[in-house]
């Protein structure tokens, strides 16, 4: 009831209200902005407008009372019109509805405003609509309006009238039209039906308890009360009127109601007043025994017996069912003050007494504007004309039911659908499993109720905050997610869960939400909360059925929906003793009530300019991709080499230069053929991964080609659907399970499932129980076997692999040894890139070695590390060296003699050219003890020999003669 925050921008700028309606009475009671496509007529049509002060009941201590209003008379003939009486908002005045008044005005309606008593420079005291003051009040401006000659009569003392109102505004609207039978019809917008339960609301579905005080709205609303300042003065001087828009004739006075100039507040009346009393300054301009009760409850959490039945007095609940005028209900789905279960209970009772009505539900409300305030407010104008002109035939004029539903991403307006009939809260009911955790959570409600969980913050409900956060406090709260939905689903009413509650007190409150589950994350499509009370006994289960706040929910096919559970909530009071709540599902399924109306089509005013704008970018963005398209039909041209088509992988003279003028490749050519594992060796800096980028078509070569059987590799080539990688990490999605990941991977391929060889998959990744498990709580190991699994799904002819062992420990490297080469002898070929070369010695079937760029060497792993000229000894001891050496230095065909003085593995190697078993001999004849002959060297040997001779060759320009004998007395030492 206080003035709402701005909502998140819209296409049409934001409002000056939380909810602009089809009354222009949002909270505030600030004016629609006019309809797009306004007629010529309305703007030209001059409206006449007359202000004066009209005296209305008296307080209940005998303070005189006079309200201010505004009578607007359209232009034309001058042949009575049907009328209209516009009511504001609370904390609003008569200048918040001026715009539409004018409106109304200017569509053939006399319209009559008013401030409400309490109000801006009305007197008197804020009753909350109470019907011996501020019903009272409306039914004498009715008279007022039946005194006008310019106001079309049904009978003598009987107008041709309708009243419209929203929020405060449009309760009153529903309590007049039930007070008076002369009202013919009726708009009442974003307002209540019982005010005790909507500022006390209870979701416990059966439960007559008074819920949770609105703190937050309470504030606001006793703040707004201290604005409603009581000047009392009269405008525009003596006869209190005064001109607007068009000169404006003097005040008249109706024959059955007074109408005097107005003058100053009496002192002690204005909250401001120093001399007033402390109950007065606390109260604002509120009647004090009805501020007394809210502020009692405010402090206690729960409302006296007697505020509750004041409020209720104050209310459509005891009097919806005498209205006869016909009936537009609009309501917003984002409301966190005045929900539609208010407006379901109007219309129930607008049902039950047989009047015509329709329901509207907007995607506004007290915390955020109408995305489509031009429909909303043409179905008001719609309903307000059929019914004035006095038709009471069928069919309605409008939908029967409208609801609005969540805005799409990439769009600022959201969809409307209509129903002929209204369906209520329960539409049609689907079932959707829940999963609870295998024990009962418990919530703790902390000592003085802090921390708060942050649901959602009044005025602020169209804003998609990321509340989540804040709202699942850890110990103050319990989650249960639903399964993954198998249909979209459109949600049109109340959820319902069964909880099972176990307190530790005699009394339980909590706060139940309906959140959508995005990974690790979860929010809100509408940020509504559903607070519940019940009675327990301590230590035994209670089970209690909660209705979830009541909007329109679009749940996708595949989306996840978590029912979240909290002790606090920072919008209503809380109990601020201790207590400990076992919180689980009594029954293990969310009730979900379901609608499929029609969808209206989309209504925007042309916008020529933006348009032309468009057109222009997109004209510019076509020549641009165009373009592009050219210059990449140019490069990727199809180059098939039937001469590759047996040999899985070709790399032919590649070249890559950076914009920094560094060559990270350099005409680079080897091949891998099948049944071949091939370790990219070179140290950093080399070229490795920048060749495994340009082999993979993730960039592109200055020059050069890649093929894989004979097809040629750029960006988005078909043939990479033959290829598996695992290049600088798998990138999965966190929230997802190891099995997940690897589902969703293959789906986004477009292959079907049964060529994915998932299981053949999961047994390389060898996880075990984990690979149901979150990859958000893998290793990095653990991670790194799920991407070589990844890698290998739908088993490629081609596998990459960059690093595969990074992060595993060795009876990990060492199983995934013989996966490796098993998966090459299928036939396949697999590429590994790799620092450990040890591992590569052991795993690897062939080696390119590239250094600066280029490849310095390339082939057989064997070959490169055998010798034969080269006998390595290994002596029992190092005294035996000695003796060696001596017997075959000088000899002939020695080339050289190399030993290692180590204790522990004495070592002799000896080149020579002479038979190896001849070398042997000499060295056993010696005397030296011999326990080892070998002729093999390590492939690190190998791989620093190499690097060190291509620097050498840099260095020096020698051509590949001198390299290949460098490579050979690498070998020998």
């Amino acid at each position: 009831m206080p003035r709402p925050a701005p909502a998140r921008p819209r296409r049409r700028g934001v409002r000056a209200v939380a909810l602009t309606l089809a009354v222009g009475c949002a909270l505030t009671g600030a004016a629609m902005v006019p309809a797009a496509g306004a007629s010529a007529a309305e703007a030209e049509t001059a409206v006449t407008t007359t202000d004066q002060f009209v005296d209305v009941g008296a307080e209940a201590d005998g303070t005189a009372v006079r309200l201010d209003t505004r009578l607007y008379l359209p232009g034309g003939s001058g042949e009575p019109r049907p009328a209209i009486l516009l009511a504001h908002g609370f904390g609003g005045s008569k200048e918040d509805v001026d715009d539409e008044a004018r409106r109304y005005a200017a569509d053939g309606h006399v319209v009559l405003a008013f401030t409400a008593r309490g109000f801006g420079r009305s007197g008197g005291r804020i009753h909350l609509n109470s019907p011996d003051r501020e019903i009272a009040d409306g039914r004498l401006l009715v008279d007022l309006v039946a005194a006008r000659s310019e106001v079309a009569k049904d009978s003598a003392g009987d107008p041709r009238v309708a009243v419209a109102g929203g929020s405060y505004g449009g309760a009153f609207a529903l309590m007049l039209a039930a007070a008076d039978p002369r009202v013919d019809a009726t708009v009442a917008a974003i307002t209540w039906h019982d005010l005790s339960t909507a500022l006390f609301p209870q979701a416990a579905s059966g439960n007559t308890t008074p819920g949770p005080y609105k703190q937050l709205w309470g504030t606001r609303f006793f703040t707004a009360s201290f604005g409603a300042s009581a000047s009392g003065g009269a405008a525009g001087g003596a006869g209190g009127a005064a001109a607007s828009g068009t000169p404006a004739p003097a005040a008249t006075s109706s024959p059955a109601i007074p109408t005097t100039p107005g003058t100053p507040a009496t002192p002690g009346t204005t909250p401001n007043n120093p001399q007033a009393a402390p109950a007065d300054a606390l109260c604002g301009r509120f009647d004090v025994a009805l501020c007394r009760g809210l502020q009692a409850a405010a402090e206690d959490g729960r409302p006296s017996p007697e505020l509750a039945a004041t409020l209720r007095r104050n209310s459509p609940r005891g009097t919806i069912a005498s209205v006869t005028a016909p009936t537009l209900l609009i309501q917003g789905e984002a409301d966190t003050l005045f929900g539609l279960d208010q407006a379901d209970a109007n219309a129930a009772g607008l049902a039950q007494a047989g009047t015509r009505h329709a329901v509207r539900w907007t995607d506004g409300g007290h915390d955020g504007a109408s995305s489509n305030p031009t429909l909303d407010e043409e179905a008001a104008r719609t309903w307000l004309r059929t019914y004035l002109a006095g038709s009471r035939t069928d069919p309605l004029p409008v939908p029967a039911f409208t609801y609005s539903l969540p805005v799409p991403r990439r769009s600022d307006t959201a969809p409307v659908a209509t129903l002929d009939r209204y369906p209520g809260l329960q539409g049609s009911p689907q079932q959707t499993p829940l999963r609870a955790p295998e024990s009962p959570t418990v919530v703790l409600t902390p000592p003085g109720g802090q921390p708060n969980s942050m649901t959602s913050v009044p005025g602020l409900g169209s804003v998609e905050l990321p509340t989540y956060r804040l709202a699942a406090l850890p110990g103050m709260s319990a989650a249960f997610d639903s399964a993954t939905l198998p249909r979209s689903l459109t949600v049109v009413g109340s959820p319902t869960v069964s909880l099972r509650v176990t307190s530790t007190g005699n009394e339980a409150t909590f706060f139940v939400s309906l959140w959508r589950v995005e990974g690790s994350d979860a929010v809100q499509q509408r940020a509504l909360t559903a607070p519940v009370r019940v009675a327990t006994t301590p230590g035994e289960p209670t089970e209690v059925t909660v209705n979830l706040p009541p909007s329109v929910w679009s749940m996708a096919a595949g989306s996840q929906w978590r029912v979240l559970v909290t002790s606090t909530d920072n919008s209503f009071t809380v109990p601020r003793e201790a207590r400990a709540d076992r919180i689980t599902l009594a029954d293990a399924t969310l009730t979900l009530p379901t609608a499929a109306g029609a969808i209206v089509p989309a209504t925007t005013e042309r916008d020529t300019e933006s348009l032309a704008l468009v057109a222009g970018i997109a004209a510019l963005l076509l020549v641009i991709a165009a373009s592009a398209l050219l210059r990449w039909r140019r490069r990727h041209r199809e180059h098939v080499r039937e001469d590759y088509a047996d040999i899985p992988l070709v790399v032919d003279h590649l070249v890559k230069t950076y914009a920094d003028g560094h060559r990270a490749v350099d005409d680079v050519s080897w091949r891998a053929e099948r049944g071949q594992v091939v370790g990219l060796l070179g140290p950093n800096g080399a070229g490795k991964t920048t060749t495994m980028r340009m082999m993979l078509g993730l960039i592109t070569p200055d020059s050069g080609s890649v093929h894989v059987l004979g097809r040629p590799v750029h960006p988005g080539s078909e043939i990479l659907g033959r290829v598996g990688a695992l290049v600088e990490g798998p990138g999965f999605l966190p929230h997802l399970t190891g099995r997940e990941n690897l589902k969703a991977y293959w789906a986004a391929t477009g292959r079907p499932a049964d060529e994915a060889d998932l299981d053949e998959a999961v047994a390389v990744a060898a996880l075990g129980g984990a690979l149901d498990r979150p990859v958000r709580t893998y290793s990095h190991g653990m991670k790194q076997r799920l991407g070589i699994a990844q890698a290998m799904l739908g088993k490629p002819e081609v596998l990459f692999l960059d690093e595969p062992t990074n992060g595993l420990d060795p009876p990990q490297i060492a199983a995934m040894r013989p996966i490796l080469q098993s998966y090459a002898a299928s036939g396949r070929t697999v590429v590994v890139s790799s620092h450990l070369l040890a591992e590569v010695e052991l795993t690897c079937s062939h080696v390119v070695v590239m250094h600066a760029g280029r490849v310095v060497t390339a082939g057989p792993v064997a070959d490169l590390l055998a010798s034969q000229d080269t006998t390595v000894f290994e002596l029992a001891t190092a005294d035996g060296l000695e003796a060696a050496r001596d017997a075959l230095e000088g000899a002939d065909g020695i080339l050289s003699l190399e030993t290692i003085d180590e204790p522990s593995k004495p070592t002799l190697t000896v080149v020579s050219n002479r038979p190896r078993e001849e070398v042997v001999r000499a060295v056993v004849a010696s005397g030296a003890e011999v326990v080892g002959v070998g002729s093999r060297r390590h492939l690190e040997e190998v791989f620093l020999g190499v690097i060190a001779s291509s620097q050498v060759r840099a260095d020096d320009g020698t051509g590949d003669a001198g390299l290949i004998e460098r490579l050979r007395q690498v070998r020998a030492r």
